[in-house]
């Protein structure tokens, strides 16, 4: 069958399936034990299985399903299969025969739109975006231009973010400004899509999250925080049940980054004694990404007109024993349009 670059063996380890996908660029892909079809696997398989903190290096035979019911049959229609593709929003449909053998996929751009979504599962919640600070790692861009200004196609960056909250329903925007904010706002007053944004402005730099205290009042639900240089292929609204689901303060985006060391790693403990060799060993973390959820009252916990940055109020919130979980994207699910290197290789795409 074709489609090779969607299969994946069921020995294959979770973290090479997440490489795969990646690759791909594809959140599912299809298991296969030999050349028998065994069932799907998706980011989400992937995402709880890092959530329940997995070994990454092992086979994915442990998180997938084998007795998935989302499945097509030969016999159903097309109008049907598409049916059920948006019921469950799945981007691949398997069809199987009476024998359980694989027969055809469908795809969701077989039936919509790459951006088509499920209406009844929108979610409306504020989204605040740190727009302030002055890009300098991408001099000499930035003298003239406000990094929420870079172009990527025929829209800047901040419209791509922004374009991307709304897709899923959220269209209340406020966004923290100071470096050439004048020219942002300028911008945006003259798109023919109208975002609805409250500006607030910093007075001297507060840091990654100080000027949210500047907001005091004016939330009371679950927010998302945003920089204003990174795009992330995410549904947004996992992030967002996970988050309520575990009843965390804070939920981190975060980036599984994979290193590989070229060399033999030697384990030693007192007096120089080697205790273990690992050759080439995969070494796997997880990355801040610049995207959270945050619970309203922890406004109340960000000091006034003080220096403060997200990494501080996460301290403050652990010290007193609230709740921080991590929601795990792939690593290039993850781009950071703030970098000379990445922005390249982004437009260059």
């Amino acid at each position: 069958m074709e489609n090779d670059d969607l299969r994946v063996s069921i020995n294959t380890s979770i973290i090479d399936t997440l490489k795969k996908m990646d690759a791909a660029r594809h959140k599912v892909l299809l298991v296969f034990d030999d050349n028998n079809f065994v069932s799907i696997i998706t980011i989400g398989d992937i995402q709880r299985a890092i959530i329940k903190d997995s070994n990454l290096n092992r086979s994915i035979c442990s998180i997938v399903s084998r007795d998935n019911k989302d499945f097509a049959n030969s016999n159903d229609t097309e109008e049907l299969i598409k049916k059920k593709m948006l019921a469950i929003r799945c981007e691949l449909m398997p069809v199987l025969d009476d024998n359980g053998t694989l027969t055809k996929i469908y795809k969701w751009t077989d039936f919509f739109g790459e951006n088509d979504i499920k209406n009844d599962s929108l979610i409306d919640l504020p989204v605040v975006i740190m727009a302030g600070g002055k890009g300098t790692r991408l001099k000499p861009m930035t003298n003239v231009l406000p990094k929420p200004l870079i172009p990527l196609g025929d829209k800047t960056i901040l419209e791509e973010i922004m374009d991307q909250f709304e897709n899923i329903g959220c269209h209340n925007f406020y966004m923290s400004v100071n470096y050439k904010y004048d020219i942002i706002k300028y911008y945006l007053s003259q798109l023919s899509h109208i975002y609805n944004i409250s500006f607030f402005k910093e007075n001297k730099p507060l840091g990654t999250i100080g000027s949210v205290s500047l907001l005091r009042g004016k939330i009371n639900t679950s927010f998302f925080v945003s920089n204003c240089d990174i795009l992330i292929d995410q549904d947004y609204r996992d992030v967002y049940n996970y988050h309520k689901k575990n009843g965390n303060d804070i939920t981190i985006v975060t980036a599984v980054k994979n290193i590989q060391i070229p060399y033999g790693v030697i384990d030693t403990t007192e007096n120089g004694v080697m205790t273990g060799l690992r050759e080439k060993p995969n070494l796997n973390y997880m990355i801040n990404t610049g995207v959270y959820i945050l619970e309203p009252q922890l406004i109340n916990e960000i000091p006034d007109n003080e220096f403060f940055h997200i990494t501080d109020l996460m301290n403050k919130v652990k010290k007193r024993g609230g709740k921080i979980g991590c929601f795990p994207v792939s690593e290039k699910s993850w781009t950071d349009i703030g970098d000379w290197k990445e922005y390249l290789k982004i437009i260059n795409k």
